[in-house]
Formats: structure tokens, sequence, C-alpha cells
């Protein structure tokens, strides 16, 4: 099973549809303005912010993007053309490149980075200016907000202070150069406009939740006893690469046995053994969207009583949440729902053990299950939360049981959005059902092939 890879990064239309949102939250009187992602430090391949990225769908490092919120026009200030640049890495945009930046982005004026501060200037000088512009850190490869905000707490722990700086902090180049300008924070914008999901973006996450499946796919063939967890992994990063991400979203969660009571556990370094279970979870970057999986499976490729039990259960309680996902509901409604078919599942049950039956009835009362936004980020922005679920939202269905006795942890996660008539399942061809998973594991995988040559 294979995909070829596409590049379908968005379109002028969709980008100024995207920006006339923006100039509409912001209004008269203010801009916004987003940073790209700074230059590199060393040889690498340059990845633009999400937050750029959204609004100017160009991969061009150091630059900016105005827009006005008073008529909806767009400027984009990008660096001049760096001939040993072009040298190293190859052809890149920059200012001089005014026609195909245009048809690009769709930005009405295309400017050399310098002339920013002077347009800032003659707002100013005209009158108040709101400055519009991310005050939450900017998301770049592999990294997620949430991770992002855990390593500034990390950081202002240390007791020498923070090692770095912010590189992109508008707010306090603002502050220094232009303290008339008011700084307004622009994520709550952003964060909103990204929560629910536009035609193409939808289509963007059902080729990523494509690409994350396969993947899995051939994981779960290439699994036997003495396979390693990393050699799992290994499979998965050759199909991203084969299908055309960039790479990864984040770390590949690949655990087998206890290893999986870790939630994020990544060091991928214990050899499979009969008799266990293993957890994946792992998505690629593909054209700046992801996806979300959670798929368990037995590495003998026969299923025991006991990881029936648990598993089964987890399954149907998966199931019970996918069916009540509709536009008009709430997450809360949901997860009620789901817990009082699944109590009685629970009464109806002849446990094999007391924990297992505790862990069951612990499951159902976690609020968690449905977890959180999948987009440009594994755990993408905004907040569904409290509100009626919308379509175009897409986001994780997550359901998950411990046992501590045992450091037991069972799970299945599907990335979904709601339609109009209820989901769809951008991971749900990936074999979810027991009987369904062994026929998968009885097909040769990726590493068995290998091996034969």
């Amino acid at each position: 099973m294979t995909m070829a890879g596409l590049d379908t990064r968005p379109g002028a239309a969709e980008l100024r549809a995207r920006r006339e949102r923006i100039a509409s939250a912001v209004g008269p009187g203010g801009v916004a303005l987003i940073p790209a992602a700074a230059v590199p430090r060393r040889s690498m391949r340059f990845r633009q912010t999400n937050e750029f990225f959204y609004a100017a769908g160009l991969e061009v490092p150091g630059a900016y993007v105005l827009i006005d919120g008073a008529d909806g026009t767009t400027t984009l200030y990008l660096p001049h053309r760096d001939d040993q640049r072009e040298r190293v890495d190859g052809r890149g945009l920059w200012a001089e490149d005014v026609d195909l930046v245009r048809d690009r982005s769709g930005a009405e004026h295309i400017r050399a980075i310098e002339h920013l501060p002077a347009e800032l200037a003659q707002r100013l000088f005209r009158g108040r200016l709101a400055v519009h512009t991310p005050f939450a850190p900017a998301e770049g490869e592999r990294e997620t907000r949430d991770v992002l905000l855990g390593g500034t707490a990390a950081h202002l722990a240390d007791p020498l202070g923070p090692r770095e700086a912010d590189p992109s902090s508008v707010r306090s180049a603002l502050a220094l150069h232009f303290p008339s300008a008011d700084a307004v924070d622009l994520t709550p914008v952003l964060d909103e406009l990204r929560l629910i999901k536009s035609p193409y973006e939808l289509a963007a996450l059902r080729q990523a939740g494509r690409l994350t499946g396969v993947a899995v796919i051939e994981a779960m063939r290439s699994t036997q006893p003495g396979v390693f967890e990393y050699e799992l992994s290994a499979v998965a990063d050759f199909v991203f690469a084969r299908g055309g991400a960039r790479g990864s979203s984040y770390e590949a969660i690949v655990a087998t046995g206890t290893n999986a009571w870790h939630g994020h556990y990544v060091r991928k370094d214990a050899m499979l053994a009969e008799g266990e279970l293993v957890l994946m979870d792992y998505a690629p970057d593909l054209n700046y969207y992801t996806s979300d999986i959670g798929r368990m499976w037995p590495v003998s490729g026969r299923w025991e009583p006991w990881q029936l039990e648990l598993y089964g259960f987890i399954l149907r309680y998966h199931r019970a949440l996918l069916s009540r996902i509709r536009p008009g509901v709430t997450a809360d409604a949901v997860l009620d729902d789901a817990r009082a078919e699944m109590l009685l599942v629970c009464e109806a049950t002849t446990w094999s053990a007391p924990e297992f039956e505790r862990a069951a009835r612990d499951a159902l009362d976690f609020r968690g299950h449905l977890s959180h936004p999948v987009g440009m980020a594994v755990h993408d922005v905004g907040s569904y939360r409290g509100r009626p679920l919308e379509e175009g939202l897409v986001f994780s269905v997550d359901p998950m049981l411990w046992v501590p006795e045992r450091n037991l942890y069972v799970r299945c996660e599907d990335t979904v959005a709601v339609m109009q008539d209820g989901i769809e399942n951008f991971t749900g061809f990936v074999p979810l059902g027991p009987d369904e998973i062994e026929v998968e594991m009885a097909q040769p995988g990726l590493l068995q092939l290998w091996e034969r040559r």
C-alpha cells in the first residue's frame, strides 16, 4: 500500500479568504502583523511557522505579513535576494519576485523588508495604531503550543534564567521603537479561525489522515517478536517520506508492553515480545497539516483473552463516542450519553479481574476522551469545549483506560471531522476490530520484505 507525494498548498483565493477574516476581526484603526520564522542558524531545511503560513502560504524566512483592518489589503515584506544563500540552498522567494509572490499569496503589495518600519511610522503619524500580533509562541517544526509553553516554564525554573531569547518578539520591538503603538494579542483571532476548517483544510487533513493510516498499517504488518520499537517507527518514516511529507509532526510513540503506561513514551529502544501489546501514535507533517491516530495490536499477531477483554471494552466505547458526534451537540453531551451506554456494558460483562472492572468504570469518569483539535499542529489551537460542535471542526477521539495494578494502558484513537450529517473519520480505514487486525498482521511487512533481500 503506497501513496504518491502531492503538494496541495493553499492557493491565493484560500489565503485571501483567511486574511479577510483576520482583517474583519482586527477592524478599522488596526493592522495585523505576523512574523515569519527566522533565517535558520545552521544548514537545515526551512520550515515556516504555522501562523505565518496560515496567513501568507509562503516558505520565506525573515518576512512579515501586514493585513490592514480598514480595507483588508495585504502587504508582504520580504528580504532582498541573497545570491550566496541561493547558491547554497537553491532558488528562493525574495522582494524582487513581485509577480511570483503576488500570484502565490494573493497579496496586493510586495515590498522589501526595510520598508516595514517606515510603514508603521507613517500610520502612527496619522493617529493611534493598534498592532495585532500573536503573543503566543509560534509553532515551528514538530512543535505544538502546549509543548512550547511547557518549555518556557522549564526555562523560567532555571535559576540562571532563560537560556534563549524569543526570536520573534514583535511586541518587544514595538515597545522599544514605537511605544505609542497599541500592541494587541492576535492569538485568539488566529486560534478561532484555525479551529473551524475550510473545505481546503478538510481536504489537506483528509490527505494527511490517509498517509498516517498507511504508515500504521505497514507498521502493523511488520510487527513480530524480536522487532524493536524503533524499527516500526522507521517503517512509518519511510511511508511518510514516500508520501511527500517533510517528516513527522511529532516524535513517534511506539510502546510495547508496560512502556505504553507512559502516555508519551518516545525512547523506542525496547524489543517486542510475545504476549504483549504494542501501541503506535504517529503522524506526518504533510503540507503544513497533520493527523492523529492511536492503534494497539498484539505482538504475536493473535489476541490473548485478557487483551481482548480490555481492548474490546475500549473499542466499544470508541464506537459509542463516534456514533454520537454531530453538529449542534456538545462534547459533554456526547461523553455523558456514551457513558450511560457503557455503564450497561460494564454491568453485563463478566470481568476476569476486579482491577479490570475498576479500570473500565474509572475510564467512563474521565472527561478527556474527546481529546484535542487537530490541524496544522497535532495538538491544534482553539477550544471547542462548552459550546455546540460545529461543522468543519476536526479533533481526536481517543478513549483510554488505565490499569495501575499492572501498569497497563489501552486506547484507540481516530481523527474525525464534524460534518453536516455526522462525522468523517480520516483514519477510520485503519483496522480497528480484533479480527481485522489479525488479518492485516498476517500480510508481509516492509521489515520482512527487506530481510528477504
